[in-house]
Parts: C-alpha cells; structure tokens; sequence
C-alpha cells in the first residue's frame, strides 16, 4: 500500500465522518445535557462500535448481509427500533436533566454502550464498509497488514470526530440555561433519533 492510498483513505474517511448521523446525534445530546464529561465515554463507543463493525466486514459478514435480505432486514430493525427507543427516552426527558456531569461509573458505562450499540447494529455500516474498502486495497500487498492499517486509521478519525462533536456540544450547552431551551434540545435530538430509526427501516437502499 502506497502513502498516496493511505492519505486518500483518510482524506475520504474524515469527509465521510464530519456529516452527521444518528451516532454524532447521540453524542450531541448526551454532551448537551451532562456536559464535557460525557466526550470521552461516547467517543470511545462511537470507535468501537466501527471497530467492530470493520471487524466483521473483514470476517466476511458484510457479504453476507449483502447477499441475504433476511439478515440485513432483522439487523435493520434491530438497529431501528433501538433508535427509536433512545429517541423516545430522550423527547420525554423534558428540561430536567441534571446540569452537572455524571461522574460515576455507571453513566460512563451506559454512555459507551450506547454509542457503541447504535454505532454497531446498523447493518449498512457493515455493507459500507464492504465497498468502500477494496476501493483503496492494494492486491499485490498482504491484505491483513493494509486492514490493520485502514481499520486503526478509520477508528482514530471516528473517535476525533466524535470526541469533537461532543466538546463543541458542551460548550454550546454552557450558553443554554433555561429548562425550557434544554426541553427544545432534547425534544427536537429525540424526534431527530426517531426519525432516523424510521427512516432506516422505510428508506430502501438504491439497487447498484
């Protein structure tokens, strides 16, 4: 693998990573209603949860999501209806969530988890990951050693990206201090979580 594929692999990978989903969603209103704190939980479960999702399109579970509707639809609505959940739970948490970070362990936790949740059960982030990556694979060069590389460079980028999204969020939550505005935040994050949980089961993905 050349340098020149490698810096067109990142290149392409942060463009892909500054727009956000409901991942980046997630992370913005946990870092709206508890603060700075929650920047290095969700980031962490955001890059594990493409961690684990590049894992399994190298073990091969991206072709076979590709290959059975089946699987993808229960993946799909797995991924969804979790959505869904988070966005109900957030739209109903009013303005009444604590102003001060969580510290225990526990919030940390379940943070992480379900960053890395929402991260890992979407189906087409594994079939994303299936082909996007051989567009920049060397086949004259031992595809394990490019994977380790592509993969290390794509999880250091989304836990950036994250870990970004959720200071520049904090900060924003320091000018807000009226339970009203922090309602309007969470109401409009969890119609925003709902939707894209809708959406990713009704929208279906354009034939090649």
């Amino acid at each position: 693998m050349t340098f020149e594929a490698w810096a067109a692999f990142a290149a392409a990978t942060a463009v892909l990573l500054i727009i956000p989903g409901p991942t980046i969603l997630l992370v913005v209103s946990y870092a709206l209603g508890q603060g700075w704190r929650t920047a290095l939980p969700t980031a962490i479960g955001v890059a594990l949860g493409d961690f684990t999702a590049m894992t399994l399109s190298m073990l091969g579970v991206g072709a076979l999501l590709a290959a059975s509707a089946t699987v993808f639809t229960v993946l799909k609505w797995v991924g969804a209806a979790y959505l869904i959940w988070l966005g109900f739970k957030l739209f109903r948490a009013g303005g009444t969530l604590d102003a001060r970070p969580r510290e225990d362990a526990a919030s940390a936790w379940k943070m992480l988890g379900h960053a890395w949740l929402v991260t890992a059960l979407n189906p087409k982030s594994i079939t994303f990951f299936v082909a996007f990556l051989p567009q920049f694979l060397d086949p004259k060069a031992d595809f394990w050693t490019q994977m380790l590389i592509f993969e290390a460079t794509f999880v250091t980028l989304a836990f950036a990206n994250a870990f970004g999204y959720a200071l520049v969020a904090s900060r924003a939550r320091s000018l807000v201090r009226s339970e009203r505005a922090i309602g309007l935040f969470n109401k409009a994050g969890g119609a925003a979580l709902i939707g894209a949980g809708i959406a990713a089961v009704a929208i279906r993905p354009a034939n090649p």
